[in-house]
């Protein structure tokens, strides 16, 4: 039995129950048939008005993209498929009497508007076209239908740039003395569909293709060619979407917006997709084809405007946008045409939306009884938490305004003006912070778009590309910009006497459309403020499992982490404080000295200022349990660098040979050599330190308890922990606890108070998490220290590595080979940098066999982590997974832990 590669819209529900063998799920037909082709086929099934249509499926892409030719069968059932909407339409493909005229387009089973290929007004040629215009009466219009054909066709199918033809437009529209394309006369646009054939010819050597069938089979090919585009690949890399899904192709009955008085198009979504408001949003060009919109040629008016020109219409278009919207149970973007007042839907899929937008859209949807709260969780990324904790402009501070646009996609962003999408992609590749301002903006800029901080158009709506992708990567974009002129040739753009070139700063405010000169200062995100976010992830704590903790050295941080919904501190680093100036001299003494009583008068002056930093850290975690780390890093980090020290020696021995500085800094120099070392981060640090400096790790344990029962007196709740490093033999850790609880004992009984506490250690040896069962007889809870146990499972200096080759790694190197764009196959070691997204197959193998052999040892064992994966959604996700009780991440972080610790206990129970 051949494969099923094509099916009809107004069939498809019933042919892919045949298919899979039952009740297709929107989401399995999303897979089948893209989702611009599941669109179709639901909004058919409904009985909304849709043109017939018909979807060649995801996999006949990826056939092709394997064998470079259609899968056996496929081209047949498109010609099948094809009669069956000659019958529906009453029309003929090619029939000079009565032509059928179609669109061929994209779809993906996740949207990735503008990413890919569409052909519009297929069909045409001389014979085609005068039918077309005696059918319609309007002879102008079938010339326009013919010249945006043959531009698509030449740009999309056969990769002659649409630049040429748009070219001798403009030429035209200045020879006749007009602005837009809709005033060319008649015999302008009959001599341009000449010139553009005329062109055509001299550039491929043969004439325009005029057969249908043969236009049709290569605008599909060239359709299922844009899945691999430069601009879909880097739009997959960015959304993390795999590359192996393939699009599927949709055949669409024409129907024609650009007939004159009657007609239009439009893109509209049923809320607004940067603000989240439940109210209709989208734009509307009269006489114009769906191009038009999206790509920002025309500043195209409100969708309001539509309820003026043609109210009936716009009535029906509202009921058709809330039943949609019920349907799908989420905000949709919708495509329309109008023609001669009828109404015509086009496309229907989930719109993408900014941030706040989707915080507030799932919060309003369960509100209004639509999804319940684990689905409002599982619809809000993580990303888009952290995007709402950055910071926006200061309203304080002084502002030279520029210009004010459209607010096409909020947020804040400052770089400097660069008017070419790959000069953006390669000066943000060399750290510049980057504001891509373009005329308007189309798919081929999207690799620029990506790599900016923000985007500026001059030209372009709510719903232009550039608005529609910055929403969707949510990056800051101001669009419609028409009082600029923007000029890419001499890389500048122009306001009233302004002249703002390549290279100066510039600040956009994707929240109010303004443009600001120069560099404007920022302020942070107002948390308390965002009540949807607050509700939203009120709605993840009751549905979490994971506890969220957060690294915080200083009292500030704990406040905020707290404000940021933090349950304890996970990591407190203690070495902070030995770089505190007040303590400085006494720990460079406490290094340097040579007996034990010297030491311990340099330990005596450390305490009190350590006790005093645990204090307001207890005050602000009042009631919450805080992690203590003991001393980490080697001692050398606590003096000064070594080549410096030799350099000033050597010079004081040249120039000053006597000076009793000399004297000191050799004393120094001999103290730094004894502490130096080949590698460090595996040297004399972390447990091995507080063994080997008598007094060092007791000072420190003193000042922790003294401050945990100072703060009890004062009506403080503590939960003191304390954490001994850098373990990787039991007896490391039993030597020390033992040692340090005697102190915490001794404390207590001195201050004549008792509070609970608890010892442990922080995995990041690897000899530690194999050795578990022994380890946790000495330990009451783990904290895996995942920078470290990266470091040394995969025998990678992080420092070293990320400078040298790690990057590369991630990257990818060239194979030799290129893509059908030309475009080189890069093959890559890693996935992911292992120290932003823990590697799951090798240190999470470590760190599952640790929390099983640990809890078999001590069922009570309270195991988390703490290094910087703590903060990652992916990381997250495993730490459920491998039953840890809680992650801890930095304070900013917190907010995007609650959220993705409820998705994981949502998705994996």
């Amino acid at each position: 039995m051949t494969k099923k590669w094509v099916y009809l819209s107004r069939s498809a529900n019933e042919a892919l129950k045949e298919t899979l063998g039952h009740e297709p799920a929107l989401d399995e037909m999303k897979v089948i048939l893209g989702g611009k082709g599941a669109g179709l086929a639901d909004m058919t099934g409904a009985g909304l008005p849709v043109p017939p249509s018909f979807t060649i499926t995801t996999e006949a892409c990826v056939a092709y993209m394997e064998a470079k030719q259609f899968p056996k069968g496929m081209w047949e059932q498109v010609l099948e498929a094809l009669k069956d909407v000659e019958s529906q339409t009453g029309k003929k493909f090619g029939d000079p009497a009565n032509p059928l005229l179609v669109s061929v387009r994209s779809g993906a089973r996740l949207s990735m508007p503008g990413m890919m290929d569409t052909v519009l007004n297929l069909g045409l040629n001389d014979d085609t076209r005068v039918a077309l215009a005696e059918l319609t009466g309007n002879e102008w219009f079938s010339y326009d239908a013919h010249r945006r054909f043959i531009t698509m066709f030449s740009d999309i199918v056969m990769d002659y740039s649409r630049e040429h033809f748009e070219e001798k437009l403009e030429e035209l529209k200045k020879k006749e003395g007009i602005r837009l394309d809709t005033e060319v006369s008649l015999e302008g646009m009959k001599a341009l569909v000449d010139e553009y054939k005329a062109m055509y010819k001299s550039h491929f050597g043969e004439d325009f293709p005029t057969d249908p069938l043969k236009q049709l089979e290569l605008s599909i090919k060239a359709v299922f060619r844009s899945w691999n585009g430069a601009r879909a690949i880097a739009y997959r890399e960015h959304e993390g979407i795999p590359h192996d899904w393939g699009t599927a192709v949709n055949v669409c009955t024409m129907v024609f917006g650009n007939m004159g008085e009657g007609s239009g198009t439009g893109v509209a979504f049923t809320r607004n997709p940067a603000s989240g408001e439940a109210k209709l949003y989208g734009d509307y060009l009269e006489n114009a084809q769906g191009e038009d919109v999206v790509a920002g040629i025309r500043t195209p008016m409100k969708i309001d405007r539509l309820q003026e020109v043609m109210p009936e219409i716009y009535q029906q278009f509202t009921q058709v946008a809330k039943q949609l919207e019920n349907h799908y149970r989420d905000m949709q973007d919708l495509e329309f045409t109008i023609e001669r007042g009828t109404l015509w839907m086009l496309q229907t899929r989930t719109g993408k939306r900014t941030a706040s937008s989707a915080v507030k859209i799932a919060v309003d949807l369960v509100n209004e009884g639509m999804i319940d709260k684990e689905e409002a969780i599982m619809r809000v990324k993580p990303e888009h938490v952290d995007l709402l904790m950055r910071p926006s402009f200061d309203p304080k501070a002084e502002k030279k305004l520029l210009v004010k646009g459209l607010n096409a996609s909020p947020g804040a962003a400052v770089g400097v003006a660069i008017f070419d999408a790959a000069r953006a992609k390669a000066a943000a590749g060399e750290g510049k912070d980057v504001i891509l301002v373009r005329p308007e903006t189309n798919p081929d800029d999207v690799p620029g778009m990506l790599a900016s901080k923000g985007v500026l158009t001059q030209k372009g709506g709510a719903t232009s590309h550039a608005a529609v992708v910055a929403r969707g990567s949510n990056i800051p974009c101001v669009a419609g910009c028409e009082d600029i002129t923007v000029d890419v040739n001499r890389k500048q753009f122009t306001i009233g006497g302004t002249v703002v070139k390549e290279g100066d700063i510039i600040s956009i405010d994707g929240f109010t459309g303004e443009v600001f000169q120069g560099a404007v200062p920022l302020v942070e995100a107002e948390y308390k403020k965002q009540t949807d976010l607050l509700t939203l992830l009120g709605w993840a704590d009751e549905i979490r499992s994971l506890g969220v903790r957060t690294n915080a050295d200083y009292p500030v941080d704990a406040r905020r982490a707290v404000e940021f919904g933090a349950e304890g501190i996970g990591l407190c680093r203690t070495e902070h404080m030995f770089f505190d100036p007040r303590a400085r001299d006494a720990v460079v003494r406490m290094i340097m000295a040579k007996t034990d009583k010297e030491r311990q008068t340099a330990l005596d002056e450390m305490l009190p200022i350590q006790e005093q930093d645990f204090e307001g850290v207890f005050e602000a975690m009042d009631g919450k349990p805080v992690i203590m780390r003991l001393i980490d890093p080697p001692m050398h980090e606590f003096l000064p660098p070594r080549e410096e020290l030799l350099e000033e020696v050597v010079e004081l021995r040249c120039k000053n040979p006597d000076s009793p500085e000399l004297a000191e800094k050799e004393k120094m120099l001999e103290v730094v050599n004894s502490q130096w070392e080949v590698n460090p981060m595996m040297g004399l640090r972390g447990c091995r330190a507080g063994i080997m400096y008598k007094g060092l790790t007791e000072m420190q344990t003193r000042a922790y308890f003294q401050a945990a029962c100072r703060c009890t007196k004062r009506g403080v709740k503590v939960i003191p922990e304390v954490m001994i490093p850098l373990v990787g033999h039991v007896n490391e850790l039993r030597m020390e606890r033992e040692k340090l609880e005697a102190v915490a004992k001794q404390v207590m009984e001195e201050e004549g108070i008792e509070v609970e506490y608890m010892f442990g250690t922080m995995i990041e040896v690897p000899r530690a998490a194999l050795t578990a069962g022994e380890i946790a007889q000495y330990a009451q809870f783990f904290s895996f220290g995942t920078n470290d146990l990266t470091q040394m499972t995969y025998g990678f200096s992080r420092d070293d590595a990320e400078g040298k080759f790690l990057l590369k790694y991630v990257e990818g190197f060239d194979t030799g080979k290129v893509d059908d764009e030309g475009n080189a196959i890069l093959e890559p070691i890693l996935e992911a940098n292992p120290f932003q997204t823990l590697d799951q197959v090798g240190v999470g193998r470590l760190v599952k066999m640790c929390v099983e052999d640990g809890l078999a040892a001590k069922p009570d064992l309270e195991i988390g982590i703490c290094g910087e994966h703590g903060g990652d959604p992916a990381s997250i996700d495993f730490c459920h997974r491998a039953g840890l009780d809680y992650v801890s991440c930095s304070p900013f972080r917190v907010p995007v832990a609650r959220l993705a610790a409820a998705q994981a206990k949502v998705k994996n129970g």
